[in-house]
C-alpha cells in the first residue's frame, strides 16, 4: 500500500490510524492483516495500551458484576459469591456459565486457566493494596492488564464506569445509570419532606459479635451511599481515617452503642436479601443498648436490604428496599 493510498484512507483521525499501523508486506499470494485498533487507558497500574474493541475479556473482583451487566465480551471471571443475590436471572445465568478463573480472593488466582480462555484484555477489580497477591507480570504475559480497583465503597459508580469503559461497553453502563438516577430522583422527591432534617445513623454487617463490636457506617459507605441518593442524611464520621472503607466505618465496642447512636433521630441498619439480620446485626438488635437508644425507642429504626451493590443495575433493587424500608415514614 503506497503511503499516499494510506494518507487517503486513513484520513486525520486517532482511530484510522491505529486500525492500519502494522500493514506491511505479507508472504507472497497472502493478503496482510490488519492490526486491531488500540487507545491508552488510564488504569490504577498506569497508561495500559488496550483493544478499542476487546472481544475476549476476563474479569477479576468489582469487574465481574460491572462487566456481566453491560454485556461485555467475557471469557473468563472470578467468583462473585457476595453479589449473586443482587443479580438478575439473565446476568446469573451469564455468571454460571463463564469460565471460573480465580476465587473470591486475589491470590486464588489461576493464571493457566487465564492463558487457557485466550484473553485480548483482563480487567483485575481488586483494591490496590490487594494487587501486591497477584502476578501482574505473569498476567501481563498473556494479555493487556488494567487494574481498577474500588477505595471508599460509594466510588462504585466512577469503579463501574471505568471498567465498562475498558470493556469497550460504555453506552451500555450510560443506560443503567440513567435509569438509576431516574428512579433515585423520584424516590428523592417523594421523601423530601419526611427526610428534611432528619439525622440518621447506620449499623452494617460487618461487627465482630464474637469480639463484642459492632458496625457503625457513616456517609459514603456501603449501607449508606445508595440511601443518601434518596435523601438520607448520614451525621457524623470516623474518629480516625484508615484509607479505604475505613474512612466512612468504623467497628465500636457494643458499649458504645449509645455514645455511637444516641444522637440519632432514625437508624438505618443492613439485612440479608431474606429480610432477616445476620449474626452481627443481630448481636446489636438483641442488645438493651439498642432498645433503649431514642431513635429505637421512637420506632425510627428501618431495615434495609442490597446495602452491597455496586453497579447500578443492582443498585436498583437497593433504591427498592430503601423505598420500602422508609415507607413508613409518607404512610397516611
Amino acid at each position: 500500500m503506497h503511503s499516499a493510498q494510506l494518507r487517503r484512507t486513513a484520513g486525520a483521525t486517532a482511530l484510522a490510524l491505529a486500525l492500519v499501523a502494522g500493514c506491511g508486506s505479507a508472504p507472497s499470494g497472502e493478503q496482510p492483516a490488519a492490526a486491531a485498533a488500540t487507545r491508552v487507558f488510564a488504569a490504577d497500574n498506569g497508561q495500559v495500551t488496550i483493544p478499542a474493541d476487546p472481544k475476549r475479556v476476563v474479569a477479576t473482583g468489582y469487574a465481574v458484576p460491572a462487566l456481566i451487566e453491560a454485556g461485555a465480551a467475557l471469557v473468563g471471571i472470578s467468583t462473585w459469591k457476595r453479589g449473586l443475590p443482587l443479580m438478575s436471572q439473565e446476568d446469573r445465568a451469564t455468571y454460571d456459565g463463564l469460565e471460573k478463573i480465580a476465587g473470591e480472593a486475589a491470590a486464588e488466582t489461576n493464571y493457566e486457566a487465564i492463558a487457557k480462555v485466550k484473553p485480548d484484555l483482563i480487567v483485575i477489580g481488586v483494591p490496590a493494596p490487594v494487587l501486591a497477591d497477584v502476578d501482574m507480570e505473569r498476567l501481563k504475559s498473556i494479555a493487556p492488564v488494567v487494574a481498577i480497583g474500588p477505595t471508599i465503597p460509594s466510588a462504585w459508580r466512577e469503579l463501574s464506569q471505568r471498567q465498562s469503559d475498558a470493556a469497550g461497553r460504555a453506552a451500555d453502563f450510560g443506560r443503567a445509570k440513567a435509569a438509576y438516577e431516574k428512579k433515585a430522583a423520584e424516590l428523592a422527591a417523594k421523601y423530601e419532606q419526611a427526610l428534611a432534617g432528619v439525622r440518621f445513623g447506620h449499623v452494617g454487617t460487618y461487627g465482630e459479635a464474637a469480639k463484642g463490636t459492632f458496625q457503625r457506617e457513616f456517609a459514603g459507605s456501603w449501607g449508606t451511599n445508595i440511601a443518601q441518593d434518596v435523601g438520607v442524611t448520614y451525621y457524623g464520621q470516623v474518629k480516625k481515617k484508615g484509607g479505604g472503607s475505613a474512612d466512612v466505618s468504623e467497628y465500636p465496642s457494643i458499649e458504645e452503642l449509645p455514645a455511637s447512636l444516641g444522637e440519632a433521630d432514625a437508624i438505618t441498619y443492613s439485612v440479608q436479601p431474606d429480610g432477616t439480620p445476620n449474626e452481627s446485626v443481630k448481636y446489636v438488635l438483641d442488645s438493651p443498648l439498642w432498645k433503649n437508644l431514642p431513635a429505637v425507642k421512637a420506632g425510627k429504626a428501618y431495615p434495609i436490604r442490597y446495602t452491597e451493590a455496586a453497579t447500578y443495575d443492582s443498585a436498583l433493587m437497593t433504591l427498592d428496599a430503601v423505598d420500602q424500608a422508609l415507607a413508613p415514614l409518607v404512610a397516611s
